[in-house]
Parts: structure tokens; sequence; C-alpha cells
């Protein structure tokens, strides 16, 4: 299964890229990515420090493509590689697929609106008896809305909807076993304190029902970046809590421009 989804992955890149090398090259722009609807090809390298409220701590290396074949529709594949100190297991995690598209773009320098579709997986290719997986497909769907709040600051409020299949690791117990469908809403602020310097501050509220009850996951997103090199290289260091599970990761590494 993992072989296989890797395989599928590098095989849609190849195909993406072959496209792209056939039509005509576009313009070299100036990247600004303190908006997350500018699409750009990409390949992030972050390591990554996670402590669960059980004491267990996960290390690691999360690798994030994102191909952009124009500037309106991305593609995007994370694979997180990671060590649990109490399995002592290294070993792949969960991989992510996103696709992410524009269909209305105002941006000039009075106004600025976006409008955003996305679909994002989760595939359940890390082992959940190792604790590096969840066993769970999870599957959203949803757009995001791009908007100008100030001079210094963008808002990026998003909904969707999301669906959560049946854990299928043998080593959880029948009765915990069930899938769950609710939705999804970010608040995502980009606030640039100057032309290379800004920060992403995300509240998420995750609503889920399954097992006849519903469930509220709250997380947060703080990422904050640092052009390095213009349009090249972006330096970034980035906190994320699920405030709900009392879990937090310490994410740090660079960003390459394509």
């Amino acid at each position: 299964m993992k072989k296989l989804t890797i395989c599928a992955l590098l095989v849609l890149f190849a195909v993406l890229r072959a496209q792209a090398q056939k039509s005509d090259p576009q313009p070299s722009t100036e990247v600004d990515a303190s908006k997350p609807t500018n699409l750009y090809t990409q390949v992030n390298t972050l390591m990554e420090f996670t402590k669960l409220k059980n004491g267990t701590r996960l290390y690691g290396f999360r690798g994030n493509l994102q191909y952009s074949f124009n500037p309106d529709n991305l593609i995007l594949a994370e694979i997180p590689l990671l060590y649990n100190n109490q399995t002592t297991a290294f070993g792949l995690s969960d991989i992510r697929v996103r696709y992410f598209g524009v269909v209305k773009r105002v941006q000039t320098p009075e106004k600025f609106s976006v409008v955003a579709p996305f679909i994002d997986v989760t595939l359940p290719t890390g082992s959940f008896k190792d604790g590096l997986g969840s066993s769970s497909l999870v599957i959203g769907a949803g757009v995001v809305y791009g908007f100008a709040a100030a001079k210094n600051i963008s808002m990026f409020p998003g909904l969707s909807v999301v669906h959560v299949t049946k854990p299928s690791a043998s080593t959880i117990p029948e009765s915990l076993k069930f899938s769950s469908t609710g939705f999804s809403t970010q608040v995502n602020m980009s606030i640039s304190f100057t032309k290379t310097w800004f920060l992403f501050v995300n509240p998420i509220a995750t609503v889920l029902h399954g097992n006849n009850n519903w469930k509220t996951t709250w997380t947060g997103e703080f990422n904050l970046n640092h052009m390095v090199v213009p349009n090249k290289l972006k330096a970034n260091l980035g906190y994320f809590p699920n405030f709900t599970y009392h879990s937090n990761t310490i994410r740090a590494g660079a960003t390459f421009y394509l």
C-alpha cells in the first residue's frame, strides 16, 4: 500500500511536469508567499517535534512538494517520516494529498479578493501499531475566501466538509471503530511586518459526528516566515497546538521556489 501510493504520486507529478513543459513558459513573477492563495511550485523541507499528552514524543522530517501547473491550480503531496520514542519505530506516517484551485481573483494595489476551492485527502499509510499513523482515511472538500482586512493584514477564512473513515487497525477496540462526518472552519490571518517578514495565525475548529456523538477539536497554526532570498528561498518556524488533545508540534525548515 505504501509503495503503491508513493509510486502513484510520483507518476502524477511526472505527468503534470510533462504537460507544463509542452506549454509556453510563463514570465517570471515576484513570489509573494504572504498570501496562501498565491500558488507557486515549491519544495518545503521541515524538521518537526511533537509532544503528546501521554508523554510520547515524535521526531522527524516532513517533505512537502507543491506543483503549480498554472497560476490558478496546484497539487500538493506531503510525506512525513517520523520516529516514535515509545515504540522506537521509525517510518512513514500518513501521507497528505491536496488540490487547490482559484476560481476568482482580484488583485490590484487598491483591492484584494480571491475564492479558492480545495480537496484535501490524508491517506492511512502510517503504522498505527508503531504510533506513526491513524489507520483512517480523511477526506475534506471546501473553499477559502481571501480578502484584505487592512494594509498589511489579509484574511483567509475557510469552510470544508470532512469525512473520517472507520479505523482499520486491529488493536483498536470495536466499540471505538466508527466513521465520522462533519465540518471544519478556519480563520487564517496573514500579517506582513515587512516585505520579507510575515506571520500566519490560524485558529481551526473541526466538528465531527460519529457513534451518536458530536466532538469538537480545537487546533491552531502560528507560522513565522522570512524570505531569505527573494523569489528563491524562505525560512519558517511554526507552532501547531492541539488544544483539545493537549499535543504540541514545532516545525522549522526552508522553502525552495522552483
